[in-house]
């Protein structure tokens, strides 16, 4: 292996160990967020302790209660949390 190659694949191990904590962070405010969002809405649900995107802005929740939701932004702007079985 050259060096160009060697120095560029350290650059990319060191950007990846940094970038982990940040997806991690990201997914623990998303996850406060739309606990908040169902709370609001007046729907059991505690915590939030899974959540998988479907698409930008419309999420599948599972709750710490055993509970799921589905949470998503209609185009005119309102967001909507419907129960899912």
């Amino acid at each position: 292996m050259n060096r160009r190659t060697a120095v560029l694949v350290q650059s990319l191990v060191v950007l990846a160990l940094f970038a982990v904590p940040t997806v991690a962070q990201d997914e623990e405010a998303l996850k406060k967020d739309l606990t908040a969002v169902i709370a609001v809405q007046g729907l059991p649900c505690g915590q939030v302790v899974a959540v998988k995107a479907q698409a930008q802005s419309d999420y599948t929740v599972t709750c710490k209660d055993a509970n799921l939701y589905r949470v998503y932004l209609k185009a005119a702007g309102r967001v909507v949390v419907e129960a899912r079985k």
